[in-house]
């Protein structure tokens, strides 16, 4: 049973896949199937396959896989947003809070045992991977309407109101803010696949703190 779970968009589902085993289990094997062979190739009869159900118990949960996909990665950014709270909300200096978010967002992440069921490796993969599919779509106004997105805007909102407070007159905070995350994950990304575009050489033991550098650079420099 899972300790605590993150409250997302009635919108995203048909029932809550947090409440029930079942439910846990579909994003559990959602997370290894998405990961291991890619958003196009997934499906629900392969995930009805994995976890030894059928198509029609997926569905009681999820309309289609485009909103199973924006739960993981809702999922996730709301996750990276209660870290970030949990370590910032006793320090005062703005500086050392900013810097905190940014380690934060780019420090590798680790197993939490307050949710066994989902890999946190494993969806951060996923979101370097296939975050923009869930967005560059047809349907992105109609997805937005809905709040499909509201777990990345809280947290870019997040980090902006930092920067905010570090520098009270810079411009564009919340622009900041979005080219941060989306910085975060490209870059990890091209130092794996597409190393050219990227000064970050791929290592799994110190990429992470060599994409942290990078933020730090990026923002304070930007800002002041």
């Amino acid at each position: 049973m899972a300790i605590f779970s993150f409250r997302l968009s009635e919108n995203l589902f048909i029932r809550d896949p947090q409440a029930t085993e079942l439910g846990r289990n579909i994003l559990q094997h959602s997370i290894k199937l998405v990961d291991t062979l890619g958003f196009e190739e997934f499906t629900f009869k392969k995930l009805a396959v994995a976890i030894g159900s059928t198509e029609a118990s997926i569905y009681r949960y999820f309309e289609n896989k485009h909103k199973l996909l924006i739960y993981l990665i809702d999922w996730y950014w709301t996750w990276l947003e209660y870290k970030i709270d949990y370590h910032i909300n006793n320090i005062k200096d703005p500086t050392e809070r900013l810097k905190i978010c940014l380690l934060k967002l780019s420090e590798e992440k680790d197993f939490d045992p307050n949710v066994a069921y989902v890999d946190e490796r494993a969806l951060e993969r996923i979101v370097s991977a296939e975050f923009e599919k869930t967005f560059l779509t047809k349907q992105v106004d109609a997805d937005n309407k809905e709040g499909l997105f509201l777990p990345y805007k809280a947290l870019c909102k997040k980090i902006a109101s930092v920067i905010k407070e570090v520098s009270p007159k810079y411009e564009f905070p919340n622009s900041l803010a979005s080219t941060i995350l989306l910085t975060m994950k490209h870059q990890l990304y091209y130092a794996q696949h597409l190393p050219s575009l990227s000064d970050i050489k791929y290592d799994p033991k110190r990429q992470y703190k060599k994409l942290y550098t990078l933020l730090e650079n990026l923002v304070f420099k930007t800002i002041h």
